[in-house]
């Protein structure tokens, strides 16, 4: 392999992306990685970086631009962590999410399994029901730069719905004008950390103003400023989070204004959720997967769901709707408790729901002789625990269905299952993050011995 140093310039052909959307190109062997790159373009490039298997690379010149090239519409892109496809086409970009999806189930979990589709957006913009604004030590309120805690102002985001950029510009104006504090996570002073933002089908918001504390000066004054920047809010809420963390949520909330919680609508269903509740952000297109996730399950009508890491029971719900009863679990308490209300709200009396670790919900229910019939898994990006597979196996269900946010902890995931005698017999993917680097994807697994009819 070719070995290069920092400042070299260098020419090579886009070969592709990394699974965090950078172009490869291959140059004497030596594999750099490129941002804003576009596959099948020639590219002149600087070395910025030397790593021990690999280099990092910069645009220096590109003498004949791909046509998939597209000028990026974000003023900040390429500094904000957010967005890295803002310069691809977006039928490119969709290439790369699914070849991403692919190449996962491929290399890390070993199997010849195709990706059969890539479910696309048919609005790429403004989809985001949930932003995080992180607060600098400075005041600036924005997203994170890629890699690092410096906050990149960018209140007016090209993914998130606009009412969130209206109510972290009036809590940034408020600090402003009342000399409020932002906190600094270097020394664990000073107030205000995040401010998180839901929003709704109708165009509602809550807003949650996370602080160092339990109580902020001129409150009044902050209700009436975001309320005046988005007049469609429903409550403000305070949460308390006094940890030295990355975490952005704290434990303790206080309502300052209207409502703790926002409604919302998602396949036929009514939802409540509160402040931390798992909710797809992106709610278009969470149907379009759930949908996917429906017809790998087929069910009849009869079935017996078990729903693992269900959240506020948006696929429960929907797949109660089809099913005999339907089992949901979940490690948030106030989770779970939305999940219940909202079961009630729709009337799905078959419908049960178990606060607990998912670890220890499916080792209990295995113990206690549960065989669903079908069982879902919604996994955070770390996939599942070793002993959740072992337990869902345990339990001999006729079908799994992996619904995953990481392509990578899927395919590990899916392997495990095959080594217990359960095979992948379909995958597809499904882009609920457009201009980002992430993927959702779905999974049907059967006992390694039966077949399942081709789509």
């Amino acid at each position: 392999m070719e070995r290069l140093s920092v400042g070299q310039l260098a020419a090579g052909t886009v070969e592709g992306y990394s699974s965090e959307g950078l172009g490869i190109v291959r140059i004497g062997g030596a594999v750099v990685f490129v941002p804003r790159a576009v596959r099948g373009e020639t590219v002149k490039l600087r070395i910025t970086k030397v790593m021990k298997t690999c280099y990092a690379g910069e645009i220096v010149e590109i003498p004949k631009p791909s046509p998939e090239r597209r000028e990026p519409d974000c003023p900040v892109f390429g500094q904000c962590g957010g967005c890295v496809y803002r310069h691809l086409s977006y039928a490119e970009e969709l290439r790369a999410k699914r070849q991403k999806v692919q190449d996962a189930l491929t290399r890390i979990g070993g199997l010849d399994l195709a990706v059969e589709e890539i479910l696309g957006a048919k609005h790429p913009l403004h989809y985001r029901n949930k932003a995080q604004y992180p607060v600098g030590a400075d005041g600036t309120v924005g997203f994170y730069r890629q890699r690092s805690h410096q906050v990149i102002p960018a209140e007016e985001c090209r993914i998130c719905h606009p009412a969130a950029g209206r109510c972290a510009g009036a809590v940034r104006a408020w600090m402003k004008k009342y000399g409020v504090a932002p906190y600094d996570e270097r020394t664990g002073k000073g107030l205000v950390r995040h401010v998180y933002v839901r929003t709704n089908r109708k165009g509602e918001s809550l807003c949650c103003v996370v602080l160092n504390g339990k109580s902020a000066p001129r409150e009044p004054e902050l209700a009436a400023m975001i309320l005046a920047a988005a007049p469609q809010t429903v409550g403000i809420v305070l949460n308390s989070n006094p940890r030295r963390t990355n975490v952005v949520l704290g434990e303790k909330y206080r309502t300052l204004w209207g409502q703790n919680f926002l409604m919302d609508e998602l396949c036929g269903l009514s939802f409540k959720l509160s402040v931390p509740a798992f909710y797809q952000v992106n709610r278009e297109q969470a149907e379009v997967l759930y949908a996917k996730a429906m017809e790998f399950a087929g069910l009849t009508g009869t079935e017996t769901v078990l729903d693992l890491y269900c959240g506020a029971g948006t696929i429960t719900l929907t797949m109660a709707k089809r099913a005999g009863r339907a089992i949901g679990a979940e490690i948030v308490p106030q989770t779970v408790d939305n999940a219940r209300e909202n079961a009630a709200r729709n009337g799905a009396e078959n419908v049960e729901f178990f606060c607990g670790d998912a670890s220890d919900v499916a080792a209990k229910l295995e113990r206690d002789g549960l065989r669903p019939d079908v069982i879902c898994v919604d996994p955070p990006r770390k996939g599942l625990a070793p002993e959740v597979i072992a337990s869902a196996v345990g339990m001999s269900p006729r079908r799994i269905v992996y619904v995953s946010c990481d392509p990578a902890t899927l395919a590990r995931d899916l392997k495990r299952f095959g080594e217990l005698g359960y095979r992948a017999v379909r995958a597809a993917a499904a882009d609920l993050f457009p201009g980002t680097c992430h993927v959702e994807s779905v999974a049907l697994l059967v006992p390694a011995l039966e077949t399942v009819p081709a789509p």
